[in-house]
């Protein structure tokens, strides 16, 4: 017989937010944006068909920012010449995207109401 077990609504909360909170810490920090790369793969898989949809919701969002503009970047920076200058513009405009759409992200997940989601193992 499945067994029914219930998410809360602030770990529903909580894990709504964790993309994005990994993505302005990974482009405050650019030295970070590498490791973030790997270990939001795994945050994506584990929170993307999470029991409250509104969760995988966020995640995906959030992951479409984030993949797209380093997506962008990689093919972009090839042609880069050897100056520390196009680096540093590019770090700022990606800053300047992702900082403030993550901000305005995690203010709507704080202001949702988030309920209990009940679910089968």
């Amino acid at each position: 017989m499945p067994e029914k077990k219930i998410v809360t609504a602030e770990s529903s909360r909580r894990t709504a937010s964790m993309f994005s909170y990994g993505n302005i810490l990974s482009v405050a920090i650019p030295v970070l944006i590498p490791f973030w790369f790997g270990a939001s793969m795994f945050i994506y898989a584990m929170n993307r068909h999470h029991p409250n949809p509104r969760v995988g919701y966020y995640t995906q969002w959030a992951a479409y920012r984030f993949y797209g503009l380093i997506g962008l970047i990689i093919p972009v920076g090839t042609f880069f010449p050897a100056d520390i200058r196009y680096y540093l513009a590019t770090w700022a405009v990606l800053a300047a995207v992702i900082i403030p759409w993550e901000i305005r992200d995690l203010r709507r997940i704080a202001r949702e109401q988030w309920q209990d989601t009940e679910y089968q193992t």
